[in-house]
Parts: structure tokens; C-alpha cells; sequence
């Protein structure tokens, strides 16, 4: 890190946490998760004041609610969902989005991870919105099955911006959908969106959930119930990316029968 950027408690209360929310944030991170007595005990504070800080961290996204009382705990989520945060607070200031980038990796150094799997649950727009701001942590090519007519049916703002801002982070994606006019629409950005689909009958291909494989996740977002799941699992995100191989060569093989015979 650059030492003009100072300590990481210095810089994270520069980014807008106060003292004490740094304080419990690292605390957290270094634990992965704990009750409020743990991670109060560890940041130096009550526990009073401890479950107002981790209430807080929870509405910034920073941290998530493990089961209920009287064995609810607080977890770490990924120190990606700070650089989330600084990029909606501080949208136009470059400067303080450069430095979280810098620091970024000694979060990340700290930040203690189950080795079992993970699945988070989001709900309402704002969890739909969630997860697809996961997406673009994403360090490969993304593989997905969408619907088109679904999703701007329901975030029709979010995602022209979306777009532009996956494909300025070098991300591209592949994916299969249903026919429709909003897909027609997206295949015709497909070079300055990096986007490579395949685009099938709704007799053959008719769904709504967008399902979405980058790294170890697999992220779900259902338009219906307004649901968005991220699976944390390397051996889950690896068998759905052999699946997704199969489905997309037999795809792309319809699609080019179907022009073949128009």
C-alpha cells in the first residue's frame, strides 16, 4: 500500500466509516463471523454500542445477520461490497476510489473465510441489485442464461449503466436466452458490451430467472419473487460451468440451423 495513504484504520475512517465502525469492521473481518460479545470484545467497545455499529455496517452492506436470537451472529460479507459502497458514495471522486483499490487487498488479507460453501439471500429490488453488483468482482468471463424481457421489465435503468460498466472492466459474458424483442435489442450491442449469446425459440427455451457462473459463485436473480441468491462454492460454480460448455455449443448449433432455414 502507499505509505501516503497511512494506516488501514486511518484510511477506512477517510473512506467514512467513524472510529468505532472501523474499529468493529476490521474486528469482524479478522473473526469471519462472531456474536456481538465476540466482536464487541475484540473492537474494544460494550456490547451495547456493539450491536448499534453492526447494525450500521448491516444497512452498508458490509456485514450479514447469521441465524436468530439467542445464537444470531454477525458475518464478514466480502470486503469487495466496501469498494461497492466508496463507488456509490464517492461516485465522482476518483481519487478516494484509486486509494480503496489500493487497500483492497490487505481487507481482503484479513478478512477470514469459511471453507465451507455459502449461500446469501437478497430480497426486493435493492437485492436484485445486489447481486448483480457482485457480478462485476468477477476476475474471467462470466457464463449465463438470462431473460432479457424479464430483467429490463424490472430494473430498466440499472442496467444500460450496468452494462457500460461491466464491459469498461474488461468483463465480458456468454449466454443463452429466450427470443424476444429486448434480446434482438441487447445483440445488437454485443460488440461494445462484450457479449457473445445465443438466442433460442421460447418453445425451446422459455425461462425467467437470470442464472449467472463467474468464478466460485453462482448468482440466481428471480424477477417473479424478486429473490437474488449468490452460491459461494467452487465445486458448484465448477460443475455449472461444464453444464453451461454443453448447453451453449448445442445452442449456438440450433440458433445457426434456424437462420440457415429462414
Amino acid at each position: 500500500m502507499n505509505k501516503q495513504l497511512g494506516s488501514l484504520p486511518e484510511m477506512l475512517t477517510k473512506m467514512g466509516l467513524s472510529k468505532k465502525e472501523t474499529a468493529v469492521y476490521v474486528a469482524i473481518l479478522e473473526l469471519g463471523r462472531g456474536t456481538v460479545t465476540q466482536i464487541s470484545r475484540k473492537a474494544g467497545i460494550n456490547r451495547t454500542t456493539g450491536y448499534t455499529i453492526l447494525d450500521s455496517l448491516s444497512g452498508q452492506g458490509l456485514v450479514r445477520i447469521s441465524g436468530k436470537q439467542p445464537k444470531q451472529e454477525y458475518v464478514a460479507e466480502s470486503p469487495d461490497n466496501f469498494l461497492t459502497l466508496l463507488n456509490q458514495r464517492l461516485a465522482e471522486t476518483k481519487e478516494y476510489i484509486q486509494a480503496a483499490e489500493e487497500f483492497l487487498p490487505t481487507l481482503k488479507s484479513i478478512h477470514k473465510v469459511e471453507d465451507r460453501p455459502q449461500v446469501k439471500f437478497y430480497e426486493g429490488i435493492q437485492g436484485l441489485k445486489h447481486v448483480y453488483e457482485d457480478t462485476l468482482t468477477s476476475t474471467e468471463p462470466i457464463v449465463a442464461y438470462a431473460a432479457y424481457e424479464d430483467m429490463h421489465a424490472t430494473l430498466g435503468d440499472y442496467f444500460p449503466k450496468y452494462y457500460e460498466r461491466r464491459a469498461e472492466r474488461g468483463i465480458s459474458i456468454r449466454g443463452i436466452v429466450p427470443e424476444g424483442p429486448a434480446s434482438r435489442e441487447r445483440a445488437a450491442h454485443n460488440k461494445e458490451e462484450r457479449r457473445d449469446i445465443a438466442i433460442l425459440p421460447n418453445e425451446l427455451f422459455d425461462i425467467s430467472p437470470d442464472i449467472e457462473i463467474y468464478d466460485n459463485k453462482v448468482m440466481i436473480a428471480s424477477w417473479r419473487e424478486k429473490l437474488g441468491i449468490i452460491i459461494e462454492s467452487a465445486e458448484i460454480a465448477h460443475a455449472m460451468k461444464k453444464v453451461f460448455e454443453l448447453a451453449f455449443a448445442e445452442a449456438k448449433r440450433i440458433e445457426s440451423d434456424a437462420r440457415a432455414n429462414q
